[in-house]
């Protein structure tokens, strides 16, 4: 089934102008924070427990209805097609020289300033989103779902999805989010450094640039696929950004030049090949079963 879904969603994706079910997360996960957030840590792990019991129960409940309604509600917890697709939207416009465009485009998968990155900014903007998306959007909920079914898929895309939402250091969220940061880093702990290896093989490089580079990173996760792709790129990504006009210093990821549109293609490249080798060790430990 993990490996159906893997497939289904690459083929087809999810449309766009449909209504998302992490739409629904991210409304209950905003309205417990308003009802709930009072600066303390216990009210954020209650919030994670609630995620979690609730994607056990709804999990289960959908199984019973049948593998296939299992597989295609699935693939509403993998990314792999929305992520390309995202990313070629910034590729394309980049490579012709209409930055208006790919600053836009790019500002849809980052939360950084993008309206003065120059060609490299974009580039590199696009590269790392990709890179982490990877672990994030497809590596995660895949193996989730390989071992514990749709509750596991569902919570990881919930823990996710709070993590992104409450799991900053901000002084009303620091507390309030500190379990929901706590556990995505957990979730994504072993998908992170699987990611990574399979960014590695299917560049033909990165092992070393990644053993490396990975720690340096903000994230104890992040890093992995990050420099990963970096070194498969021969390219240098991290450094200094800024956010909401504050600037955020960055460790630097890798060797060589700042990438560009030429690099991100490459990127795409090296991250379909990698989610075929996903599917391939799927689909083995699957056979092996």
């Amino acid at each position: 089934m993990a490996l159906a879904a893997l497939i289904v969603e690459a083929a087809f994706g999810y449309p766009r102008r449909w209504w998302h079910p992490v739409m629904a997360v991210g409304a209950l996960i905003a309205g417990v924070e308003r009802r709930w957030n009072r600066r303390r840590r216990r009210e954020g792990v209650a919030l994670v427990v609630l995620l979690l019991a609730l994607s056990v129960v709804l999990g289960l409940a959908i199984e019973r209805l049948g593998t296939v309604a299992t597989v295609l509600v699935a693939t509403t917890g993998l990314a792999q097609r929305s992520l390309d697709d995202h990313v070629a939207a910034v590729a394309r416009p980049l490579a012709a020289g209409d930055m208006a465009a790919a600053r836009a485009a790019v500002a849809m998968i980052v939360g950084r300033d993008t309206a003065t990155l120059d060609d490299a900014g974009v580039a590199t903007a696009a590269i790392e989103s990709l890179a982490e998306s990877f672990c994030d959007g497809v590596v995660a909920p895949a193996i989730a779902l390989l071992l514990f079914g749709l509750p596991g898929l569902f919570a990881v895309k919930a823990i996710n999805t709070a993590d992104s939402m409450v799991g900053h250091r901000t002084p009303g969220l620091r507390a309030f989010g500190w379990a929901s940061a706590r556990a995505d880093d957990a979730v994504n702990f072993v998908p992170a450094r699987l990611a990574g290896a399979l960014v590695a093989i299917a560049g033909r490089g990165g092992w070393r640039t990644m053993w490396r580079d990975a720690a340096g990173h903000a994230s104890p996760n992040g890093g992995w696929p990050e420099a990963a792709m970096a070194g498969a790129l021969g390219r240098r990504l991290g450094g200094p950004v800024t956010y909401d006009g504050d600037a955020a210093a960055r460790a630097v990821l890798g060797d060589g030049p700042p990438p560009g549109a030429r690099d991100l293609f490459a990127a795409l490249r090296v991250y379909r090949t990698a989610c075929l080798l996903l599917w391939l060790l799927i689909g083995g430990i699957a056979w092996a079963r």
